[in-house]
């Protein structure tokens, strides 16, 4: 019998949220009040249940390492939100949205979280309107929507490619509220260091106030990780520079298992790499590939060319290119999932066909839907026979208007019109689907410890599909949690205040104040970043976009050795006592050290291909699927949540089998 309990609710899949919200345990607003709940994290997920829970009348204590909530890295979400409203007509559904998801993620999500994600997507749309945030809107004033990877219906809202920034500002305006109201005490540049659990369960963290380097206590009922993923694992990604992996790290290493760690998405939209010199990756938002058409030239030679400067993209023709995704998916085309497309990118540029200098890029072209949008205009506006110049302006005001700061950004970081000449593209670190184990309830195996958004692994299985991890967020945050804590916490009304002078917190304020001293007083002759890009060197290279055993396990061996020469001869410099953003690098690059491991060992572990897990071993050899990933539903249709047992090697494997009884098992084909 596993360990794992995912409490689902039992019944049909359809009525199972519902049942269960009808059926669990409140808190009565009276006791609410005398009731605290810690939330670490204010991005979409973390900003969205800091407000809920307030305005449901808990007292509230929320953390962030930026400056302000609303630098949280969900503000660089571009592309849009997921939601079954139906709005094109086009036959979607909450089903349709439920399959979709199960289906991208490659059939290793859990099918009753899913299912309930789809089923409140359609609230969170009006929450957010109801906010103020200002979704695309068509002719008639309708909400727009538009279509992403992986899907045959149009269910993506959006507002241009800011769709991140504006709902984060529907969440941090809610947060505001809460806080002016003195309902949410708010802890900006503060880092969690540990979690602190008295008698089995979380009653608070050890937090450091990154601008005076001060210790703090801080207890509560309840803890909720809200941190988002650990995609800077790799070193270059597209996330910001300061996401990082420590606070779920933290809680893994005092009980909370860390499921999937190797399903991490390699997204195919992002700006190539342009040296060594580079801190990170940009991503240009998924929605592009609704009107951009992706292509490498079809001859070696025109490659060459292009690559030498003597030969522009544009000079192509059409028989010159190879439109290599709606070649050989053509019932999806460009609109192939994430994981599809990136592999595709590489096994072009694999074979020579990459179309930069480094040979790691390919093109993303507007041209027909330049010329496509123009053509409409001009028989919108009356303009008999237009010329081509006119048709390609009036094209270009339609692009704009959809896509227009992405476009705007390329060329400031590019210097190149992307109007006039195509975008090169090449896949990128961008999500983790990998995170804390969670049950239905987003409990960790530690209880009264919470955790939700990409920090959870529940939703997503082996591929998340675009503008699904904003609804994710959203749903964890404002629609989900506030539910399900509430059936833990009605235990809680008589245990009164959580005092901060037990040995628990002594002990844990201990543990964190060493290791900070161990790095500042550390004698290296290396910089944090110095091993920050080994590891991510190793992680790209043999635990990237495809992965073998010879290279997995050259990669653990790697990774170890790292970790330990970084102990050795890791240099930090200033003191504790200070702002010090090099000593926060180091305590997160450590954490990176050990789950780059775990990353590794997982990996290892699944002898299969899923989602943005590509085994090398494990190809579809012949048939229609030939060269695509080949799972293995007879042996690994389950979630892998690892046990802390000290060193990375020796975490320990709990299975939770994943049961379809409303989805059929079956080859995923986008062709």
């Amino acid at each position: 019998m596993s360990v794992l309990d995912s409490k689902i609710p039992k019944g049909p899949l359809k009525d199972k949220w519902t049942t269960y919200k009808d059926k669990i345990n409140l808190v009565n607003p009276a006791n609410k009040r005398n009731i605290d709940v810690i939330v670490v994290g204010t991005g979409l997920a973390g900003g969205s249940a800091a407000a809920t829970l307030a305005e449901l009348g808990y007292r509230v204590k929320a953390f962030c390492y930026q400056d302000s909530p609303r630098r949280a890295h969900s503000i660089a979400a571009q592309g849009g939100i997921n939601a079954a409203k139906n709005y094109q007509g086009d036959g979607d559904s909450t089903y349709r949205l439920f399959y979709d998801t199960v289906k991208g993620g490659d059939y290793r999500s859990r099918e009753a979280n899913v299912y309930r994600l789809a089923e409140v997507s359609t609230n969170i749309i009006d929450q957010c309107v109801a906010q103020g945030v200002p979704f695309a809107r068509d002719y008639g004033g309708l909400l727009d929507n538009r279509s992403f990877g992986g899907v045959l219906v149009s269910r993506t809202f959006y507002a241009k490619g800011q769709t991140g920034q504006q709902l984060l500002l529907g969440a941090y305006s809610a947060m505001n509220r809460q806080i002016a109201r003195g309902k949410i005490e708010m802890f900006n540049r503060h880092e969690m260091l540990d979690v602190v659990k008295v008698n089995g369960k979380a009653r608070g963290i050890i937090a450091r106030n990154l601008v005076t380097g001060e210790i703090e206590r801080h207890s509560a009922h309840a803890v909720v990780i809200a941190s988002g993923g650990y995609g800077n694992v790799y070193f270059l990604s597209t996330n910001a520079m300061g996401s990082n992996a420590t606070a779920a790290w933290k809680i893994h290493k005092k009980g909370a298992f860390f499921a999937n760690p190797c399903y991490t998405q390699i997204h195919p939209t992002c700006i190539p790499r342009s040296g060594d010199y580079q801190s990170k990756l940009t991503l240009m938002s998924e929605s592009l590939r609704n009107d951009g058409r992706i292509w490498v030239p079809k001859k070696m030679e025109d490659v060459l060319a292009i690559r030498e400067g003597k030969l522009k993209p544009t000079q192509l023709s059409e028989d010159q290119r190879d439109y290599y995704l709606e070649r050989r998916y053509p019932a999806f085309g460009n609109l192939v999932p994430r994981d599809v497309a990136s592999r595709a990118a590489k096994e072009r540029c694999d074979a020579g066909f990459g179309v930069n200098a480094t040979g790691e890029a390919v093109y993303l072209d507007f041209k027909s839907a330049i010329e496509r949008y123009g053509l409409e205009q001009a028989k919108i506006q009356g303009i008999q026979n237009a010329s081509k110049e006119k048709i390609t302006e009036l094209g270009e005001a339609v692009v704009e208007e959809k896509y227009g700061n992405l476009f705007q950004m390329y060329e400031k970081i590019v210097d190149e019109n992307p109007y006039k000449t195509p975008m090169m593209i090449y896949p990128a670190t961008h999500y983790t689907m990998g995170g804390v184990w969670v049950d239905y309830n987003l409990m960790t195996t530690v209880e009264g410890l919470y955790c939700i958004g990409e920090a959870n692994f529940s939703d997503h299985g082996a591929n998340r599909l675009g503008a699904s991890a904003l609804m994710q967020g959203l749903a964890d945050g404002y629609f989900v949690l506030p539910y399900t804590i509430g059936d833990y916490l009605s235990h809680e009304i008589r245990t009164g205040k959580i005092p901060t002078d037990t040995p628990e917190f002594d002990e844990a304020e201990k543990e964190v104040t060493e290791r900070i001293n161990f790095f500042v007083n550390n004698k290296g002759s290396h910089s944090v970043d110095y091993f920050h890009k080994r590891l991510g060197k190793v992680m790209w290279d043999k635990c990237g976009m495809s992965r073998n055993a010879e290279g997995l396990k050259e990669a653990m061996a790697e990774i170890k050795a790292i970790r330990e020469e970084f102990y050795k001869e890791v240099k930090v410099p200033g003191s504790a006592n200070e702002m010090n953003p090099e000593l926060e690098k180091a305590g997160r690059v450590a954490d990176f050290l050990e789950l780059g491991e775990l990353f590794a060992k997982d990996a290892l572990m699944r002898e299969e291909s899923c989602g943005g897990h590509f085994r090398e071993e494990s190809v579809e050899i012949d048939g229609e699927q030939k060269g695509e990933a080949k799972r293995n539903d007879k042996d690994y249709a389950f979630v892998a949540a690892w046990e802390y047992k000290g060193e990375p090697s020796d975490a320990v494997l709990h299975k939770e089998q994943l049961e379809f009884k409303d989805i059929e098992l079956k080859q995923r084909s986008y062709k």
